[in-house]
């Protein structure tokens, strides 16, 4: 984990326009944010930087994920700062990148990570799995939220905005960056590679399945708030048009393990943008 923090960390502090060079400590909220329109409400956590130094405690407890030492509620730091929105994977949650969140929080972020209704560990309606094309717009929520009506808002600087995502988080970054789905060669695709782990999945799932279904996913999700992207094992590379990966203007650092136990293949994934000309 540490390689991938000191990566990720040294490309979004040379993105930042100023990137902060003071060490803080780590502060944690609870993240709600409520669906006006809709049934989608999004909770989640809300990590970010603190001149406090007491009580300190553990995010939370867990013999599965990576816990970070934070101070709750605490008064946020003097500044402006950059803002990391992450997404996780399929059927994970808020705590799988708290190892990041914590670490990232110390040098000077605000961090948020939700959970996404229908995909997530405890959240997994199949109605609500079905709408994936409202992943994307969750992540623009959060950000609707943090720059506008949370108690951070004047600690959240909005042209410094990036976002991580893994698997399907990093689905779900690339339809943000200007991923455009495409149903029929998706179809296409699956025909000649049906054995392909995403194949089975997105049709399982019954995404695109009806004509509504299918325009709401084929639309333009973007987000052009976001300045950069980091993916991690992406899933469903294959359902996006691949001219519209083309025009992709903006700086996406790739992960690919070379072996993933979850079943997807490198080659077909994360290699996908491999060759592909720059917007």
């Amino acid at each position: 984990m540490q390689p991938y923090l000191a990566i990720i960390a040294t490309a979004l502090s040379i993105l930042a326009t100023q990137s902060p060079a003071e060490t803080f400590q780590t502060a944690l909220t609870e993240l709600i944010i409520p669906d006006k329109f809709g049934d989608r409400d999004l909770g989640g956590l809300l990590w970010y930087p603190t001149n406090a130094t007491a009580p300190m405690a553990n995010d939370f407890e867990s013999k599965v994920w990576v816990s970070a030492a934070v101070i709750g509620d605490a008064e946020p730091a003097d500044g402006s700062f950059p803002l990391i929105v992450v997404s996780h994977g399929m059927f994970g949650n808020v705590y799988n990148q708290a190892w990041f969140a914590g670490a990232t929080a110390q040098k000077g972020y605000v961090f948020a990570a939700i959970n996404h209704p229908g995909t997530s560990t405890w959240l997994r309606d199949t109605d609500q799995r079905r709408d994936l094309w409202e992943r994307p717009n969750d992540i623009s929520r959060v950000i609707d939220f943090a720059t506008s009506d949370s108690s951070l808002t004047s600690r959240i600087d909005p042209e410094n905005i990036f976002m991580a995502g893994h698997s399907l988080g990093g689905f779900t970054a690339v339809a943000l960056a200007g991923g455009r789905y495409d149903a029929a060669g998706l179809n296409s695709f699956c025909k000649q590679t049906p054995d392909e782990l995403a194949c089975g999945i997105l049709n399982d799932w019954g995404i695109a399945k009806t004509e509504m279904d299918r325009v709401k996913m084929e639309a333009d999700l973007s987000d052009e708030r976001i300045r950069a992207f980091a993916v991690f094992d992406r899933g469903g590379t294959q359902s996006f048009a691949t001219d519209s990966l083309a025009q992709i203007d903006r700086s996406m650092l790739v992960f690919g393990a070379p072996i993933m136990n979850s079943g997807l293949t490198l080659n077909i994934e994360s290699s996908h943008f491999d060759g592909l000309p720059t917007g």
